[in-house]
């Protein structure tokens, strides 16, 4: 037993043990492997596990502490406009415009985490998506969405086209073409990105003018189906997209969830995060979302909003609670039919 060595002998060398002497010979143990006490240097398996500051980096889209991909890609783009504008001594048509509360007025803007602005929240995801291109590392990819294997319209592409950068109103125009034509909510563009960012971590490849397109096509495609609760057919984005075959959709779609790994949870802390990181890629460059003041009207509009919130979240708590009660009383009418058996 245990590290003693057996009586059994067999006349024949055993394969496995042979193999086994290769291994040791092959890896031999060094001084720092053995000590006089413990012998053997076994390491711990929390000691090879990833720690959770490196998973959380690595996994951005799962995480919520860990900092967004898009908004690390656009630091250096603001770090130029700002150390411009400082060299300049100039100040920002947009800052000159913005307007501030002050003791008799306060100016809010519509959008909440729970009920975000459409339009706006598309520009910010447009612009983001932009800064991921711009700003990428390498032009890793894969053919499923190569727009020139698989392109989007009978329209030939352009011999360019994996060189030339897409602006931000094109890529803008292309998400609010999709949005608006399936009636997508402002929330499904938030889980566009977190699922844009999943893939690009979770395939490692990078969104650039060669696959953009369909990537956006797949992360909305997903996104719409997992947060709306009525979810466009595929055959709906074909009606959009007139030259895009159904078989082709599903192909895509396919992949998009097998690269995912089929994780398309998206927690409402991670949701959080992403909706006020692309509040404060607004601020960044200046695409703040409209101030209004505050009156009357509004003031019981955002009250009544966090009431429904509250009163949701409380009942939350009750069903979960009224689960957990079952749950122990199952366990608990098993445990006596144990003991009475």
């Amino acid at each position: 037993m245990g590290g003693s060595v057996s009586c059994c002998f067999s006349p024949g060398e055993s394969p496995k043990i042979h193999r086994r002497e290769l291994e040791l010979e092959e890896c031999p143990f060094t001084a720092e492997d053995v000590s006089e006490d413990t012998g053997t240097y076994l390491q711990h398996i929390s000691d090879r596990e990833l720690p959770d500051e490196l998973a959380q980096e690595a996994n951005p889209s799962d995480h919520p502490r860990a900092s967004t991909l898009f908004l690390n890609k656009s630091q250096t783009d603001v770090r130029e406009k700002r150390r411009s504008t400082h060299t300049n001594h100039q100040m920002s048509p947009a800052l000159l415009r913005r307007k501030c509360s002050s003791c008799s007025t306060i100016f809010l803007d519509d959008s909440t985490v729970s009920q975000p602005n459409l339009k706006n929240t598309i520009k910010c995801v447009a612009l983001a998506i932009y800064y991921h291109i711009k700003n990428r590392d390498s032009n890793r990819s894969l053919d499923i969405f190569d727009e020139k294997k698989h392109p989007l319209s009978r329209e030939k592409v352009a011999d360019d086209y994996s060189v030339v950068d897409p602006e931000h109103r094109l890529i803008y125009r292309f998400i609010r073409t999709l949005f608006g034509s399936a009636q997508l909510t402002a929330e499904c563009a938030i889980v566009t990105l977190v699922y844009l960012e999943r893939l690009l971590t979770y395939a490692e490849i990078d969104i650039c003018p060669c696959n953009w397109k369909r990537i956006v096509l797949g992360a909305i495609l997903l996104a719409s189906k997992v947060w709306d609760d009525q979810a466009v057919w595929n055959v709906d984005y074909c009606q959009i997209l007139k030259d895009v075959t159904v078989e082709d959709m599903n192909d895509m779609e396919r992949h998009f969830l097998e690269l995912l790994q089929f994780n398309i949870n998206v927690p409402a802390s991670v949701y959080a995060k992403y909706y006020f990181d692309l509040r404060s890629l607004a601020d960044d460059n200046n695409l703040g979302f409209p101030l209004e003041p505050l009156s009357n009207k509004r003031a019981q509009k955002l009250e009544a909003i966090s009431r429904l919130c509250e009163d949701r979240y409380k009942n939350l708590s009750k069903s979960t609670l009224k689960r957990s009660v079952s749950a122990d009383n199952l366990v608990g009418m098993k445990n006596s039919k144990a003991v009475l058996s």
